[in-house]
């Protein structure tokens, strides 16, 4: 049973990874002409109301969805189906009630939240997102749901579904309104409008899913299971949804923090007109994209590792649940730090290849948040791995930390003209990595046969930091010969550098052990890869 629950906490990461690959794609086919489309200026507008809807909708979802894919876990392990059904019944009411509040919030006053951070013309943006948090609210309680039963096909299935709907009506309406000469404003809207139609088809698909599933498991089993009553289960969701949403919603309130302190400090700190600051953000969220993919490669680890790990610790099962623990950080790295270290070796040709004509400040925005994304890779795990041990009021106090070092910093740094926005790049580092090395040490406090980070990590740091010395040096090579004038010389010279570097790291993961069989064997197929690998 124990290797089973460990084998499935792989796959069903595995299955969410294979989901994320497909969103980002979409995702980047979505981004990239939508931030050619609406220029620096445009993407301003988008991504200024698109951070004040992840704020309300993680209020409303961070926490509670976590909460009931841990109660959803622990009941069933305990095989008690009629608590687990009262439990979603009971989450899905508090989901609806949240979002709905966040929602009428958003329509009803677009211009507050605005003129609140100094971005007057994202009111219609902010306005064509409220439905969205509604939608996203029932959809993550159908999500917390399932994903506490160990099935992600609803969860990846669905997150496919947003992007295609943001790809395919957002990239439309964008495009056409801006034909129209309807302005930035309109235009950022449009292209918001597609979130909102692929939550609502996302939506959908979940809600008939959960129906065909609820009728495939039949009639409860015949044994003592009187469910709780719903006031209890409320309150025990709230007890673990609220401090996980405090923690997950610093991230969310940095991030508008920084839109603000961005937009005040660079015009009246380093003296550039509101036109100048809206432009530099642009170019900032434009970066965002780009450092927000390791993360999102690390979600669905945390998404699986939290129900296994709980189940073990319902049980009792210490070893093994740090056994999950350690494959999760070890995955982390092994996908975090190759990614995080290539987009800041790479950051010039990636930038000038995808969005050629942007701010010259690209380049070394994304060299330093490069860097960033994997402590935000780190600090999303160590947070999970908090959260499933039951110690989910840790991130209430350890991510505000980091947001008080990233508010100090982007206030010294931004108003600085020599500096300017890559101070909100530099303060990022410093925030994350103040967050996840305090979460380490509380791991290692109280985590019982908590895993060994030195030895988690030593092995990836090694094969990343080669990995990183050859793409730099292979793409420094082969635009040397075939020249970088052009974005198609830039775009095979970044692509090649890529390859290689790729092969590089495949083989310093073989040649130094940094996975090892026992790992493979967690992952789908995994033995048939140690076999051909020869991974002893």
């Amino acid at each position: 049973m124990a290797d089973q629950k460990k084998q499935s906490f792989v796959q069903g990461a595995a299955m969410l990874t294979a989901a994320v690959i497909i969103v980002k794609v979409i995702g980047a086919l979505y981004k990239i002409p939508l931030g050619n489309i609406l220029g620096d200026e445009g993407m301003g507008y988008f991504g200024a109301a698109y951070n004040i809807y992840s704020l309300l909708l993680t209020i409303s979802t961070a926490g509670l969805p976590v909460a009931l894919s841990r109660m959803v876990s622990e009941a069933n392990a305990l095989g008690r189906r009629l608590q687990v059904k009262r439990t979603f019944n009971v989450a899905w009411m508090a989901f609806f009630a949240f979002g709905l509040i966040a929602t009428l919030l958003m329509m009803l006053f677009p211009n507050a939240f605005a003129n609140a951070i100094d971005n007057a013309e994202a009111a219609k943006s902010i306005f064509v997102l409220g439905p969205s948090v509604l939608l996203c609210c029932l959809m993550s309680a159908y999500r917390g749901y399932t994903q506490g039963l160990s099935d992600m096909v609803p969860t990846s299935v669905s997150q496919v579904l947003e992007v295609l709907g943001k790809l395919i009506f957002g990239l439309a309406l964008s495009w056409i309104f801006v034909k129209k000469g309807l302005g930035l404003p309109t235009a950022a809207a449009g292209a918001i409008a597609g979130v909102t139609i692929g939550s609502f088809a996302a939506l959908m698909y979940i809600v008939i899913y959960k129906r065909r599933m609820d009728k495939r498991s039949g009639a409860p089993a015949a044994l003592p299971d009187v469910p709780e009553a719903r006031g209890r289960i409320f309150a025990k969701l709230l007890k673990i949804g609220i401090p996980v949403t405090i923690g997950s919603a610093v991230l969310n309130i940095i991030a508008l923090i920084d839109t603000k302190l961005i937009l005040n400090r660079l015009q009246f700190g380093a003296g550039f007109s509101y036109e100048e600051a809206n432009i530099l953000y642009g170019v900032y969220f434009k970066v965002q994209t780009l450092f927000n993919l390791p993360s999102a490669f690390v979600v669905p680890l945390t998404v699986s590792a939290i129900p296994a790990i709980s189940t073990y610790i319902a049980r009792k099962q210490y070893k093994d649940a740090s056994q999950v623990t350690a494959a999760a950080v070890k995955l982390c790295a092994l996908l975090g730090m190759p990614m995080a270290l290539g987009m800041s070796v790479l950051s010039y040709p990636i930038m000038n290849v995808l969005y050629p004509g942007s701010n010259e400040q690209g380049p070394a925005l994304l060299a330093i948040l490069g860097i960033a994304s994997f402590f935000v890779c780190l600090t999303m795990m160590t947070n999970a791995i908090l959260q499933a041990y039951g110690h989910e009021r840790v991130p209430v106090w350890t991510m505000p930390i980091g947001g008080v070092v990233k508010i100090v910093l982007n206030w010294l740094l931004i108003g600085n003209a020599a500096i300017g926005v890559r101070g909100a790049a530099i303060s990022s580092v410093a925030c994350y990595l103040v967050i996840s090395i305090i979460n380490i040490v509380i791991i290692c406090l109280r985590v019982p046969e908590h895993p060994s980070f030195m030895k988690i990590f030593l092995r990836p740091v090694i094969s990343t930091l080669i990995m990183g010395a050859s793409a730099w040096l292979s793409y420094r090579g082969i635009s040397s010969v075939i020249g970088t004038d052009s974005r198609m010389g830039l775009a095979l010279a970044m692509g090649l550098a890529i390859i290689i570097a790729c092969i590089v790291y495949a083989i310093m993961i073989i040649a130094i052990r940094a996975i090892t069989k026992e790992e493979l064997e967690l992952v789908p197929k995994g033995d048939k890869i140690a076999r051909l690998l020869r991974i002893r």
